[in-house]
């Protein structure tokens, strides 16, 4: 029996800002997917209809195809009406549509007040109601919601993740497991605890580390995300999907991040090494 594949992709915006040069750097680096936040410097959802064929276009002649949409969607106050949230998912499922891909990242939203998130059980339940609404939304056009752990909203820790999703149970709304973020929120030996309650959810993989210490951004492997051991778990339960290059080694903001050129060669490297020191396999979609 072969050996599960994982392919590499990258968000193309830490690298630059320009879509012909994100795309030449992936080529050079021997990655042939891209995934999608900010091109030309418009975010994704900003977006019109001949802008996405724009990207579609010069990435299929570039011979890189788009993994998934890193949309903002969630990433909103949790008690704005939905009909602003579906709207955004609306033009989010028609770029995706051109671009070629289906699957979609989002956020589970911001509490009204987030100096803290000692409250923020309170609003699992009501995340839970709007993420359902955006997954039922979006079988329609039969895309998949990739769900990120992100820190300041409701979806920052491993329980919270693991009660919203054990919570769904939409078979189109899957986990998009991020050791960073995991790592800034002041978990701990964040795989050895989360994979037992997040392994089965996990539909896509973000990878950047981040040390406890201070939350400071490094490449995988280097910090305390336990990247290594997330992939050799990814690898025994048959995991054939994405592995996804977001490494915010310049600039690690909290709506987007830069590496640059060199910055995302070096993440590549490290993310290599430690595939190949865990027996992982490249290739295939």
């Amino acid at each position: 029996m072969s050996l599960p594949r994982f392919t590499l992709s990258a968000f193309g915006d830490e690298i630059a800002v320009n879509l012909f040069e994100q795309l030449t750097v992936l080529n050079e680096l021997q990655i042939d997917h891209l995934e999608l936040r900010t091109v030309w410097g418009k975010n994704v959802l900003d977006l019109d209809d001949a802008e996405a064929g724009q990207v579609a276009s010069l990435a299929a002649k570039m011979g890189v195809r788009v993994s998934a949409i890193g949309s903002p969607i969630g990433k909103s106050p949790i008690d704005e009406p939905m009909e602003g949230e579906l709207r955004k998912l609306d033009r989010i499922l028609r770029t995706a549509a051109i671009v070629g891909t289906r699957r979609i990242r989002i956020f589970s939203y911001y509490p009204p007040d987030i100096s803290t998130n000692a409250h923020y059980d309170d609003y699992v339940e009501l995340a839970v109601e709007r993420l359902a609404v955006l997954a039922d939304h979006a079988a329609v056009d039969g895309c998949e919601l990739l769900l990120e752990n992100e820190k300041e909203i409701v979806g920052d820790t491993l329980d919270r993740c693991a009660r919203m999703l054990d919570a769904l149970q939409r078979p189109n709304l899957r986990f998009a497991w991020d050791p960073a973020n995991f790592v800034q929120v002041g978990e701990a030996e964040v795989t050895a605890r989360g994979w037992p309650v997040l392994g089965g959810f996990v539909g896509y993989v973000h990878i950047k580390d981040a040390f406890l210490r201070d939350g400071s951004v490094c490449a995988a492997g280097e910090g305390d995300g336990q990247v290594g051991a997330l992939l050799a778990h990814l690898q025994d339960s048959g995991y054939r999907g994405v592995l996804a290059l977001e490494p915010h080694l310049a600039v690690a903001g909290h709506s987007s991040g830069f590496s640059g050129p060199q910055g995302m060669a070096y993440a590549a490297k490290a993310l290599r090494a430690l595939m190949a020191q865990e027996g992982c396999v490249e290739g295939g979609d």
